[in-house]
């Protein structure tokens, strides 16, 4: 489907490589203007993937492989009950990286709140965030990890919705120790799907344009 200007593909569930070599063929063709503005959203089989500011420490401590990657931030977690947005969007001249980094947290943002949960920025943290409460500190429900080549974009989002949160104790999230990570299902107390996302999500692709 097309939202607005940027066409949308929902390929399901797909292994992380195949989905890297995706957006790499779709990056050369935005780049060449072969192909318009286009965003993959889709979920993963369970993968470790560490951007290009990772420390040895914030790795799995088992041996767990990790799929080294050419975005910003450090690791991070992907799997099945977790939304992963890849935009692929040539952005507007002069490139400003930091206000594209920003439409995207408004996304995530306004989808959180579709749902009835409220999320924030936090200051030097990229991404959108539950502040703390009685429940417990500051923790992230969604995280942003991008790279910009030649004025196009690649990598993107991932918004958790009833994934399995015991994924993120085997490492050190994004290389943050004295915050947490949530989701959907986890602040609401009711299972939201993938499923439940993706209309959610496409209603606020425009914010990213």
């Amino acid at each position: 489907m097309t939202t607005s200007t940027l066409r949308v593909l929902r390929p399901g569930l797909v292994d992380y490589r195949e989905a890297w070599e995706t957006q790499r063929r779709l990056h050369d063709a935005v780049v060449a203007g072969t192909q318009p503005d286009t965003i993959l959203l889709l979920e993963h089989p369970s993968v470790f993937t560490a951007g290009k500011r990772t420390e040895p420490m914030d790795r799995p401590m088992d041996g767990t492989p990790v799929v080294d990657v050419d975005r910003g931030g450090k690791i991070t977690w992907h799997g099945p009950g977790q939304l992963v947005g890849y935009p692929i969007v040539k952005l507007a001249d002069p490139i400003d990286v930091v206000a594209y980094v920003r439409r995207v947290e408004q996304l995530l943002i306004d989808v959180c709140a579709e749902f009835g949960v409220t999320t924030d920025r936090v200051e030097g943290r990229s991404g959108a965030w539950v502040r703390a409460d009685d429940r417990g500190p500051d923790r992230k429900i969604a995280a942003i990890g991008i790279r910009v080549a030649r004025g196009v974009t690649q990598h993107g989002f991932a918004i958790n919705g009833d994934c399995d949160l015991s994924n993120f104790d085997r490492f050190v999230p994004c290389g943050i120790r004295d915050a947490g990570v949530t989701s959907l299902s986890a602040e609401l107390g009711r299972p939201v799907t993938v499923d439940d996302l993706l209309p959610v999500v496409e209603r606020h692709l425009p914010a990213l344009l």
